[in-house]
C-alpha cells in the first residue's frame, strides 16, 4: 500500500458540517421479549470515541451500515432497527440510515446510490475496516464526491495490520485455522514467507495432513488443494497437528452435538470417523510456540470449538496468546468469539473487527476501500 490514509484532522472547524461515517454494525441479535434485540454491542462501542469527537466538534453525524444478507430487497428481519435502540441508548445524537443492503445499488457498486447517500453531506469518513474489502457502493462512491477520511478504527487496524508484516518483533509466529483450507491458503503461503512459524489447525489441517500421507477419514478435505500444501510442509515453517479429537462419522457434533464421547487418534484418523479438534499434545505443542513468540498472528479456530467437545484446542490456543508477552493480533469472528468466550478478551495486544478484511490486507497490502480513500481528488 502506498501513501497514508487522509485524516479528518486536516478539515478543521466541524461545526454544523454533516459527516456520513460508514460504520459495520453488522451485529448479532436474537429475540428478547417479543422483539430483536442485540446480543453483542462490540462493534457499536469501538465506534463511540469517533462519534463523541465528532459531536464535540459541532458535527451533525449520519452513520451508514450493512446488516445480514437481503440481497437488495426490503426484509424486515434485516431492518437496523435493534442497532438504532441500541445505538441510541449509548450515542443518542447520532443518526442511523436503514440497511444499506435494502437497496441494489450497494453491493452492485451502483455510482446514483453511492451519490445518494452523500447528498447534502459535506465530509465522509470510512470506519468500517471489516466491509472494506468490499467494492460496495457506500465505501467505494462518496470519496470520489466529497472530501474524506480514514476513521480511528479503520487507520488504527490498518496500520497495525501492515506494521506486523513490515517489521515484526521475532520470533513472528502465526495461527492459522478455521474450516476450508480453500478459504485461507493464499495467506497461509505469505505468512509462510513472513513468519518465523505457521501454526495450522482446524478443518484445514486435515488436507495438510493428506499432503504427509495421513488418512483422515471422513474430515474435512480438499483434494486440489494437497499439492499446495506439501509445497508448503516442505518449506519447514509450518507446524500441523500431531493427535486428532474427533467422532464417528455418524454422529452429530457442533450445535447439534449428541452425548457420545469425544475420541482421541494419532495423526491418523481411520475411515468411518471424522477429526473435529487438535488432540492434547498438538495443543501443547502449540502453546510451547506461542510461548516463545515475540509477535503473533492469530486468525480461526482450531476445531468445532461451539461443541464443547471439541473447545479444547481454540481455547489452549486462546490462553496461550493471552499469556504471551508477545505483540498479539487477533481476527476473524470466531477466534473473536473464542476470546470472549473464555474471558480472554482484555488480554491481547490487540482485537481487529474485519475477519477477511484484515486476511486480504495481509494477502495483498491493501483494500478497495482504502485506495478509495487515497485516490480521493479532494486529497
Amino acid at each position: 500500500m502506498s501513501g497514508a490514509l487522509p485524516s479528518y484532522d486536516r478539515w478543521g472547524s466541524l461545526k454544523g458540517k454533516r459527516i456520513l461515517v460508514r460504520v459495520d454494525f453488522n451485529t448479532p441479535v436474537a429475540e428478547v421479549d417479543g422483539r430483536l434485540e442485540v446480543t453483542d454491542d462490540f462493534r457499536i462501542r469501538a465506534t463511540l470515541p469517533l462519534f463523541e469527537e465528532l459531536l464535540s466538534r459541532g458535527a451533525l453525524v449520519v452513520a451508514c451500515t450493512h446488516f445480514g444478507r437481503p440481497h437488495g430487497q426490503v426484509i424486515e428481519k434485516y431492518s437496523v432497527e435493534p442497532v438504532r435502540r441500541r445505538l441510541n441508548e449509548l450515542c443518542r445524537d447520532v443518526e442511523l440510515l436503514e440497511n444499506l443492503r435494502f437497496n441494489p445499488g450497494e453491493e452492485g457498486n451502483d455510482p446514483e446510490f453511492g451519490a445518494s447517500l452523500v447528498a447534502g453531506i459535506d465530509y465522509y469518513i470510512n470506519e468500517a475496516f471489516s466491509a472494506s474489502h468490499r467494492a460496495h457502493a457506500s465505501i467505494m462512491v462518496p470519496p470520489t464526491l466529497v472530501p474524506s477520511a480514514a476513521g480511528l478504527n479503520l487507520a488504527r487496524e490498518t496500520s497495525t495490520i501492515l506494521g506486523l508484516l513490515e517489521s515484526p518483533a521475532r520470533p513472528f509466529v502465526a495461527i492459522i485455522g478455521g474450516a476450508k483450507v480453500a478459504d485461507k491458503l493464499a495467506i497461509t503461503k505469505v505468512l509462510c514467507e513472513k513468519a518465523d512459524t505457521v501454526i495450522v489447525g482446524g478443518g484445514m489441517a486435515y488436507t495438510f495432513q493428506a499432503a504427509l500421507g495421513h488418512t483422515i477419514g471422513s474430515s474435512l478435505f480438499d483434494a486440489s488443494y494437497v499439492e499446495q500444501c506439501a509445497q508448503l510442509l516442505a518449506a519447514g515453517n509450518v507446524v500441523i497437528p500431531s493427535d486428532v479429537l474427533g467422532l464417528a462419522s455418524s454422529s452429530p457434533f457442533g450445535e447439534n452435538a449428541g452425548t457420545e464421547t469425544a475420541l482421541l487418534f494419532g495423526a491418523d484418523v481411520p475411515d468411518g470417523f471424522v477429526g473435529l479438534d487438535i488432540g492434547p499434545a498438538s495443543a501443547a505443542r502449540f502453546a510451547e510456540v506461542i510461548a516463545n513468540a515475540a509477535t503473533i498472528l492469530w486468525n480461526g479456530p482450531m476445531g468445532v470449538f461451539e461443541d464443547e467437545r471439541f473447545a479444547g484446542g481454540t481455547e489452549a490456543v486462546a490462553r496461550a496468546v493471552a499469556k504471551s508477552d508477545a505483540v498479539s493480533v487477533v481476527g476473524g469472528g470466531d477466534s473473536v468469539a473464542a476470546l470472549r468466550a473464555f474471558g480472554l478478551e482484555g488480554d491481547v495486544s490487540f482485537v481487529s473487527t474485519g475477519g477477511g478484511a484484515s486476511l486480504e490486507l495481509v494477502e495483498l497490502g491493501d483494500l478497495p476501500g482504502l485506495r478509495a480513500l487515497r485516490e480521493s481528488p479532494f486529497n
